[in-house]
């Protein structure tokens, strides 16, 4: 985000935004579970039960197809999550708004997602040993769980333990619960069975970040309003023509699906 437009309002919205705070983490802050729910499932059908609008665009559409969660239930949860962590705000759109969730679930869905650049040879270390160890991302690493195991796992705990804690899916959770649960997750609270639960939640800051900040052409960054908001001028190839200019020179950003097309 722009560090020199954080919108005011933010100290007057408490529960939108301290929890990342609070954990020592990035900002952040949650939609509310039913409008979440809304947001995917008002694609689908609209009020009377009947197609809605954009149900076609929804099958059409290639970049909006789940490739990895074969469940709505395991991408609701990946959906507020992320938005919780990337909440839109007077600064833009969040990580719904971005297509973040699509993106991370194209990742798993490839070698990101099996491990498959990474080492992967036994020995592995157990689940207390990776307590033990420090960085968060080192604990993946040596875990025999891969990454779309570690996902899986993650969300349906943390549904689970919504439906447990509150009689409700993690979605539709008030703020103030999934707040708690997070916060929970990030302190290495919740048992999981393949990682601590705060390398989890490392890692899924970490893909929610890079979905919104990574060239469209992976997925997410969608219209590229993620480098809008800082200003980002893109993946181009040079500055040759504006860096001798005396005035600040805004670009419009470009991606990479921009030398592809046809001329």
């Amino acid at each position: 985000m722009a560090e020199n437009n954080t919108p005011k309002t933010e100290s007057h919205d408490p529960g939108r935004r301290n929890f990342l705070k609070n954990t020592g983490l990035v900002v952040g802050g949650v939609a509310g579970g039913s409008l979440l729910g809304g947001l995917f499932t008002n694609q689908m059908k609209s009020d009377d039960g009947k197609k809605g609008k954009n149900e076609d665009a929804v099958k059409v559409d290639p970049s909006h197809a789940r490739v990895f969660f074969g469940r709505f239930e395991d991408f609701i949860v990946l959906a507020t999550a992320t938005e919780l962590i990337f909440p839109e705000d007077d600064n833009g759109p969040g990580a719904i708004g971005l297509d973040v969730p699509y993106f991370i679930d194209k990742q798993l869905a490839g070698t990101w997602g099996i491990n498959g650049d990474d080492y992967r040879q036994a020995p592995f270390t157990n689940l207390e040993g990776l307590k033990k160890i420090e960085k968060a991302d080192e604990k993946v690493n040596h875990s025999r769980a891969n990454r779309g195991k570690i996902f899986l796992e993650g969300l349906r705990l943390m549904n689970g333990e919504s439906m447990k804690r509150f009689d409700a899916s993690f979605d539709q959770a008030t703020e103030e619960q999934q707040n708690e649960i997070m916060g929970d997750l990030a302190a290495g609270k919740l048992d999981m069975k393949s990682i601590p639960s705060d390398a989890f939640f490392a890692l899924l800051k970490q893909a929610t970040l890079e979905g919104a900040f990574s060239d469209p052409l992976y997925g997410g960054n969608k219209n590229m309003d993620g480098w809008r908001m800082k200003e980002f001028a893109g993946a181009r190839p040079s500055y040759a023509d504006v860096i001798e200019s005396e005035e600040f020179v805004k670009l419009d950003p470009i991606s990479l699906t921009d030398y592809q097309r046809k001329k």
